[in-house]
């Protein structure tokens, strides 16, 4: 039977068949990944951006197809990751809002729709790229609109829809030489084409087909193949190496938002740039050297939320497999970067933290395992900088750091006292590598102010502490260096710590300690969730010994 028009109920059967069928296949996009650098994601940030429309589709039913795609687009756009899932939100939001005020629309509709979303996308990205999801979302569109003059079946202009993008797609390597070099079609195209696929499927009323005729993941992941496709771009060709993604929620007494202005600012820092906004909030990705300029110049506008940066640099050198070998010392010839980080951390995952946001050098260390002056003394030399920061992110780590400065001579070494890791992580977020190293020092030790610390560990012993009877065992909770509340039972303590932090901040980071479980933090979500209004939650795997929990709130 012949659909000619849509409504709300089955284009949601679409977009979550879609969301299903990207899902299920979301490995082989990410096997296909080679361009523009090689970060090895794009069929997990489509599947995460998609996944996260659909669950808003999934929590707003209506036969309204216009309200439908405006939980769609609510969705994709705060769940939106990665070049590839900005993207694939642009294509959606204007889509979306093309058909916002219809309650069922046609094929011509339809095709209008398709258009729109492609027009949205192009104007997101600052320097589109032919050979990407973009063409294969405009040539798709493009067929659709043509067909729609003449076809009142939706489901038959969706597949003139479909194989157009099929086309499309295989004709990516024409118009990307590393793509034909290397013998793939383009991911974000090819992720593209499995949500339409779940979209005919429904329109069909069949099963979605997994037959797409494509090399097998096998030959595609195998190590010598995988090399292959990685190392057509070499490390050092990459010239913005962070990977840098995050939201701005608006704030009164800020810059007032100009998308326009706002994009063509954020290009001097980087390329692959995308930007997405609506009344209340921006969505940025773009790839830069000097991610906390990026981050400074959003906070411009209002508050940073949902930050993510990756080393693409350090990706690469994984994927291709490449093994930096140290030179002896007398052989090194590496020219002094005027800026080196070094940071102190516990725990594998807070370490990556570090790295992802600009940390040179990461000392193993912390409450057991306190560095020594010698150990930082050979970190500064290890920066191979003019000009070392060092981020201790402990009070009994502070005056080592500064006695490891005093006997440093051919380095200018500052010593930000970070005392806690939320500290340390504010401070590293808020340096210009463009400053002088005056303006840095100050800086940084203001972005200290800027945030709430509190930890979660237990009692070695029993003791009495301000008033408080401590037993072992206990877990604690210390805020900004005091402890404030015990209680045998961590989730408990972890609970009563956050009450007492909370007030009318907007933002909670929660970095999961060796001690904490998933079902744990879960709760624990639920709980701030519950409890206080308007709070953006993020949480990190830290994997740190000792501290079941770090919190920040600001």
């Amino acid at each position: 039977m012949s659909i000619t028009t849509l409504d709300g109920t089955r284009f949601a059967e679409m977009i979550l068949q879609g969301a299903n069928h990207l899902s299920k296949n979301a490995k082989y996009v990410d096997a296909l990944n080679v361009f523009p650098v090689p970060d090895g994601d794009t069929g997990t940030n489509m599947n995460l951006s998609m996944t996260s429309g659909a669950k808003e589709v999934r929590s707003n039913p209506s036969a309204h197809i216009g309200k439908v795609g405006v939980a769609l687009s609510k969705g994709l756009l705060m769940g939106a990751r990665g070049n590839s899932g900005v993207i694939l939100s642009q294509l959606f939001r204007g889509f979306s809002k093309a058909i916002e005020t219809k309650s069922t629309i046609t094929s011509v509709e339809f095709a209008a729709a398709l258009q729109a979303g492609v027009d949205t996308a192009y104007k997101a990205v600052m320097k589109p790229v032919e050979g990407t999801i973009l063409t294969v979302a405009k040539d798709a569109a493009k067929a659709a609109v043509l067909a729609a003059e003449n076809e009142p079946s939706i489901d038959k202009l969706m597949e003139i829809t479909l194989k157009e993008a099929e086309k499309s797609l295989k004709r990516t390597p024409e118009l990307l030489p590393v793509l034909k070099e290397v013998g793939v079609v383009d991911s974000g195209g090819q992720g593209l084409v499995f949500v339409y696929a779940g979209f005919l499927a429904v329109l069909k009323g069949e099963q979605v087909s997994n037959a797409v005729e494509l090399p097998s993941m096998d030959e595609l992941v195998n190590a010598e193949h995988h090399k292959g496709v990685q190392g057509h771009i070499n490390t050092e060709d990459i010239e913005f190496g962070y990977c840098t993604e995050f939201m701005v929620r608006f704030e009164e007494g800020k810059t007032p938002f100009n998308e326009e202005t706002f994009r063509n600012d954020l290009s001097q820092f980087g390329d692959s740039l995308l930007v997405i906004a609506d009344d209340e909030l921006a969505k940025v990705h773009i790839h830069a050297e000097y991610p906390g300029e990026v981050l400074s110049y959003g906070q411009k506008y209002g508050n940073l939320i949902n930050m993510k940066i990756e080393n693409m640099r350090k990706q690469h050198t994984d994927i291709v497999g490449e093994r930096q070998q140290t030179l002896p010392k007398e052989q090194e010839t590496f020219e002094k970067s005027k800026y080196g980080i070094v940071t102190v951390t516990m725990g594998q995952g807070i370490a990556e933290l570090f790295k992802s946001i600009g940390a040179n050098v990461v000392i193993e260390g912390g409450q057991t395992m306190n560095p020594s002056t010698e150990d930082i003394v050979q970190a500064i030399h290890d920066a191979n900088a003019e000009n070392v920061i060092i981020l201790p992110n402990n009070s009994n780590i502070v005056m080592a750091a500064r006695q490891a400065a005093s006997v440093v001579e051919d380095v200018h070494v500052i010593v930000i006292p970070s005392k806690t890791v939320p500290q340390g992580m504010a401070s590293l977020l808020a340096f210009n590598p463009t400053a002088e190293p005056e303006n840095v020092e100050n800086t940084l030790n203001e972005a200290l102010k800027s945030v709430k610390s509190g930890q979660i560990t237990y009692a070695v012993r029993d003791t009495n502490i301000d008033g408080l009877d401590i037993s072992k065992g206990d877990f604690m909770g210390i805020l900004d260096g005091k402890i404030i509340i015990t209680d045998r039972n961590q989730l408990d303590a972890s609970k009563k710590l956050l009450t007492e932090m909370i007030k009318d901040e907007e933002i909670l980071t929660i970095i999961q300690g060796q001690d904490a479980s998933d079902e744990e933090v879960n709760q624990l979500i639920a709980f701030v969730e519950e409890q206080f209004e308007d709070i953006e939650v993020e949480v990190h795997k830290g994997e740190q010994p000792l501290y079941s929990y770090i919190f920040s709130v600001e």
